[in-house]
């Protein structure tokens, strides 16, 4: 018997997990029910979708799932209503690398759809998405899969999702970028089989059989166009004719192009921070950073006589910490994170009249209470950090969080864009 997916994960959302979403978010039972029958499909339209763009996504996806699974999340489903829903924040990462600039546009089409607020469909998305995740996850590792036979496998199971979308959710397929390959191909058969009956029909007696021949290879034909191996290069380019649209891309093109870096397979904004050079600080300790680091522009602005802090505008002289990164949807550093923190630290610890306050930010994808929660959690893990590593504790004058506030891209509409509002900045209150 083959495996169905959807069945599998319908099998976890249970009344009792429904009752507790329900009181959790303050919606109605039925409304969380409408909103799971299309999120849950559109979710696995995500992952379809992104398992099938490149090697590199496929290697991630299966990451992703098997990382799902392992960590217990069907087990542990009732959790994500307890911890003040922290759990519903980490699956929040999860379908932000799934759909990206998309997923604001998702979420709305559910909360009409389900008659919900537009929170409580993002944190329902936040829940199917481990969940959908762990589920592939586990039959990925019972049929020792590889990213290649994932891939395979989800496509395999494209009809069988698009199919299960209720019917008031039609146009979510064209936000998701998919189309019902169904039914296109029936379209093409059936208008082929008819020109060939027509064909036929018209025929004089004693046509050879190399006509049948051509009919049949021609309806071959035409099944294998529609069904995306012939026109999948056809689709046109959108082209901006409008004054509007224009004046909105232009300043868009500006801010990427002027800060220099690229995604990571995870969704993280590495910055291009130069040549490395060496800071020589006055207790002899001798920082290797890049000309262009937080540390390096830090250090410069603590040393110089001639900087002044600008007491009057408020946004000015905020640095990005351009080596820091958390784990998704939490507010603990990665490993990696550790250097940079450990640098600024140390420069701190050699200016000990210097202060510095530290903002927390988000994109704006999800609610925007939640943003604001997380990046506060997350400017406030740096702070204590950096105290740790040696930072008086006064230096730390405060760490607030300001969630999807004062993006450096304001456009948000891009995953390079969207992953360079994920931060936390600096800035120097006193030296």
């Amino acid at each position: 018997m083959s495996f169905n997916i959807l069945d599998a994960v319908k099998g976890y959302l249970t009344p009792d997990l429904i009752t507790k979403a329900s009181s959790f978010l303050n919606e109605s039972e039925s409304g969380v029910n409408k909103a799971l029958s299309g999120i849950v499909p559109t979710v696995l339209s995500g992952f379809v979708n992104k398992a099938g763009s490149s090697n590199q996504d496929a290697n991630n996806i299966l990451d992703i799932v098997q990382s799902a699974y392992n960590s217990g999340t069907t087990g542990g489903l009732g959790n994500f209503f307890s911890d003040g829903g922290s759990l519903i924040n980490k699956g929040l990462g999860l379908v932000q690398t799934l759909f990206g600039d998309k997923l604001n546009s998702l979420i709305s089409s559910i909360s009409s759809f389900a008659g919900i607020k537009n929170s409580s469909a993002g944190s329902l998305f936040s829940i199917a998405g481990p969940l959908v995740a762990s589920v592939l996850g586990k039959h990925s590792l019972d049929m020792n899969m590889s990213a290649s036979s994932l891939s395979s496998f989800l496509h395999g199971q494209k009809t069988n999702i698009l199919s299960m979308l209720p019917a008031g959710l039609s146009g979510i397929t064209s936000v998701l970028g998919l189309s019902k390959l169904g039914d296109a191909t029936q379209s093409a058969v059936k208008n082929t089989t008819k020109y060939v009956d027509e064909t036929v029909h018209n025929a004089k007696p004693g046509t050879n059989w190399l006509l049948w021949l051509l009919l049949l290879a021609l309806l071959a034909l035409a099944v294998w166009y529609f069904a995306g191996k012939g026109c999948k290069n056809t689709e046109p380019a959108t082209t901006v004719t409008t004054t509007e649209d224009t004046a909105t891309i232009k300043p868009v093109e500006k801010v990427v192009s002027a800060i220099k870096g690229a995604l990571d397979s995870i969704g993280n904004f590495i910055y291009d921070v130069g040549n490395e050079k060496e800071i020589k600080l006055t207790d002899g300790t001798v920082l290797k950073v890049g000309e262009n680091s937080t540390e390096a522009k830090l250090f410069s602005m603590l040393s110089d006589p001639s900087f002044n802090i600008d007491t009057v505008d408020k946004t000015k002289n905020w640095l990005v910490l351009d080596r820091v990164y958390f784990e998704t949807g939490k507010a603990v550093l990665t490993a990696t994170s550790q250097a940079q923190v450990k640098n600024l630290a140390a420069i701190l610890k050699n200016f000990p009249k210097a202060s510095i306050k530290l903002g927390g930010y988000t994109d704006n994808t999800g609610d925007a209470a939640i943003n604001k929660s997380v990046s506060d959690a997350r400017a406030k893990s740096v702070a204590k950090e950096l105290i740790k590593l040696g930072a008086g504790a006064k230096q730390v004058k405060e760490a607030v969080g300001y969630g999807p506030e004062f993006p450096v891209c304001p456009a948000n509409d891009t995953p390079e864009c969207k992953a360079q509002n994920r931060r936390v900045d600096l800035k120097v209150a006193s030296k």
